[in-house]
């Protein structure tokens, strides 16, 4: 076995065709250039593994604070036991070493292990499914004309979506700073069941931090409109509110979304009884190894495990497991062509056929990373090496 000898954090410009408004909601928008990061683990033998993720996530105080000393000198294979290890330097870290930095690093150490045993990671997590059906995940309402600007917009884009093979849809609605509220949710959401029939799945997220009455209201409509999930309506940090809505639907909760702490939160939730479905993000609970404890988590409890959001890491989880039914393929709009890779991918990971996606076959997470176009438009590195 090789030790870990560096951690390398590669900042570089690429192009999106979004941005993000002032409250965090990401639209369409004109090409525009950006920075990206990937961060590279390699071991003593010249092997490495790698994950996409945002500068300031893997900035180079994480690296030099964090990361590097959790990491170097140690086996790479041993990928609980350093989990743990990088967890644990989380506690005094006064929140600079966040889980998207965790779950950068744990990533990138399965893409490693992958690559040397040349195995997909969702086999070396345990090879359950090859191909799964994907959900359309919208962006989230605008006032773009032709965009998702009313619910006949919602209505209209609903039906494009199930010409192209999609199964099931989740809308997020209209968000601060547009205006927003219960009755746009119920409108929108009475236009796109109206528009797909009752044979179409829907899902919503509204996550518009509602109160208990507002959400009631709202998912009650979603009980007569026969919706498949309501999503994070309300703060998630008031598990209770939680409970007493489950309580009172016949659509299922599914949560929690973004609440922190890691499978531990979601154990929490389950046995509170705050949700039917259980939720885990990859990205936002600490990667992939916390991942797949909460989907066991919630297969000992009889329930359904949906991954949050989407990419390789996301697919990893979901084709190691049976928990979940669904892969979240987003955020798709009616002016964002989500079928192109960005200049520093040469393909996407999760193409769709015939409504579904199949797991990657390449060795390590998948992702079809191109490393000349990254080389050649680096504007900063910063690593930690074994000395």
């Amino acid at each position: 076995m090789a030790v870990i000898e560096r951690v390398v954090v590669t900042v570089f410009t690429t192009v999106t065709h979004s941005y993000v408004d002032e409250h965090g909601h990401r639209h369409p928008g004109p090409p525009r250039e950006v920075t990206e990061a990937l961060l590279t683990i390699t071991d003593a033998d010249g092997a490495s593994g790698h994950c996409l993720t945002k500068p300031d996530t893997v900035r180079e105080a994480v690296v030099s604070g964090y990361l590097g000393p959790a990491l170097l000198g140690e086996e790479g294979f041993d990928r609980e036991r350093l989990w743990h290890r990088m967890a644990r330097r989380q506690r005094g870290s006064q929140g600079a070493f966040s889980d998207r930095a965790l779950s950068a690093a744990d990533q990138a150490l399965w893409d490693l292990a992958g690559r040397r045993l040349g195995l997909p990671v969702w086999r070396l997590l345990g090879g359950a499914r090859a191909e799964v059906p994907a959900y359309a995940s919208t962006m989230c309402g605008d006032d773009i004309p032709g965009g998702l600007a009313t619910p006949e917009d919602y209505a209209n884009f609903a039906k494009e979506l199930v010409a192209r093979g999609y199964r099931a849809i989740k809308l997020h609605t209209w968000m601060p700073p547009l205006p927003h509220g219960v009755d746009r949710d119920i409108a929108a959401c009475t236009a796109v069941r109206e528009a797909v029939g009752p044979d179409i799945e829907l899902m919503l997220d509204s996550y518009h931090w509602y109160s208990r009455s507002e959400a009631l209201t709202l998912g009650r409509a979603l009980d007569e409109l026969g919706f498949a999930w309501f999503e994070e309506p309300m703060e998630e940090a008031s598990v209770q509110s939680y409970r007493w809505l489950a309580e009172q639907l016949r659509t299922p909760i599914i949560g929690p979304e973004t609440a922190w702490g890691k499978h531990m939160a979601r154990a929490e939730w389950v046995v509170a009884g705050a949700c039917d479905i259980l939720r885990v993000g990859v990205v936002g609970s600490g990667g992939i190894t916390p991942a797949l404890k909460a989907v066991h988590l919630a297969e000992s409890f009889g329930m359904d495990c949906e991954i949050h959001g989407n990419g390789s890491g996301a697919l990893a989880v979901i084709g190691a497991t049976l928990s979940g039914r669904w892969y979240e393929r987003g955020l798709l709009h009616p002016h964002s062509d989500y079928d192109t890779p960005p200049p520093h991918l040469r393909s996407i990971v999760d193409p769709l056929v015939d409504g579904k996606v199949r797991m990657p076959t390449a060795p390590g997470l998948g992702d079809d990373i191109d490393h000349d176009y990254i080389a050649a438009r680096t504007v900063a590195t910063w690593e930690s090496r074994l000395r």
